[in-house]
């Protein structure tokens, strides 16, 4: 197993879902993790949970990230606990529905860069200089084949998630001589947004899962924290600017998207 001794994580949307699963498969690579939401009541009952097994290398902070001086505090107050940081997963994403493009709104779609892209940007920001005073760093952004394939009913989050994906690779050659390596996850998981989406669209989530070549949706521990913490790891050094498609193989030949936009 990749180990994470020594190095100090920081993970946004952790509370549920992927970024629980990131954030449970870094701690258990030996990593320090500041567990970052909005929900306070999710957050402090995970808090809650992981301390027990793995106590004080866990901490939290309730933020939205869409407040750039909160992103920025959210750096600040990692890099005091823990000493540095080493990794920084953007994963935060409150998503406002499926629409079809003539029913979403400007706020919508602003909304979704904000939450996605800008959020990403000022942390990012905000982390450079400590990697650059560590001579390393690893940025995980959390991004999706449905920006990729464009599915249908959700411009908002393909576009904001392709823009993000698009900055990260930015990334990658501007700090490459930093040592940064900066790296995307496309995940297919059983998160909460996804087991949302499966109830409101319980035959499109059987034949998505049906389709997947490895016949399951996968999970957020087991199959995508493993990913997350080889790019987290000192092995994955000279891996930068690359597309993760941690899916079972569902994007090799699409998938069959068709939910119901609620109009």
């Amino acid at each position: 197993m990749l180990r994470l001794d020594n190095k100090a994580a920081l993970i946004t949307g952790a509370a549920m879902g992927i970024g629980r699963g990131i954030a449970e498969a870094m701690l258990n690579a030996g990593a320090r993790v500041m567990l970052i939401d909005i929900n306070t009541t999710a957050l402090d009952a995970c808090v809650r949970e992981l301390s027990e097994r793995h106590h004080d290398r866990v901490s939290s902070m309730t933020v939205d990230v869409t407040k750039k001086a909160q992103v920025q505090q959210m750096i600040s107050a990692t890099c005091t606990k823990f000493g540095r940081l080493d990794i920084l997963v953007n994963n935060a994403w409150k998503g406002a529905g499926l629409a079809r493009i003539e029913r979403q709104s400007d706020e919508q779609l602003r909304g979704a860069f904000d939450m996605a892209v800008m959020a990403a940007f000022w942390a990012m920001q905000a982390a450079l200089p400590e990697f650059r005073r560590l001579g390393a760093g690893r940025v995980i952004n959390l991004c999706s084949l449905n920006g990729v394939n464009a599915h249908m009913y959700s411009a908002d989050y393909n576009a904001a998630k392709e823009a993000l994906r698009s900055l990260t690779r930015t990334a990658a050659r501007e700090w490459a001589s930093d040592q940064i390596c900066c790296n995307i996850i496309c995940p297919g998981a059983a998160s909460e947004a996804y087991q949302r989406f499966a109830a409101a669209n319980p035959a499109n989530a059987a034949a998505m899962q049906a389709a997947n070549p490895m016949g399951r949706i996968g999970d957020p521990l087991h199959d995508i924290g493993p990913v997350a913490v080889f790019l987290a790891s000192d092995d994955c050094r000279y891996v930068t600017g690359n597309t993760f498609f941690v899916d079972g193989g569902a994007h090799i030949n699409g998938v069959h998207w068709s939910p119901q936009p609620g109009d």
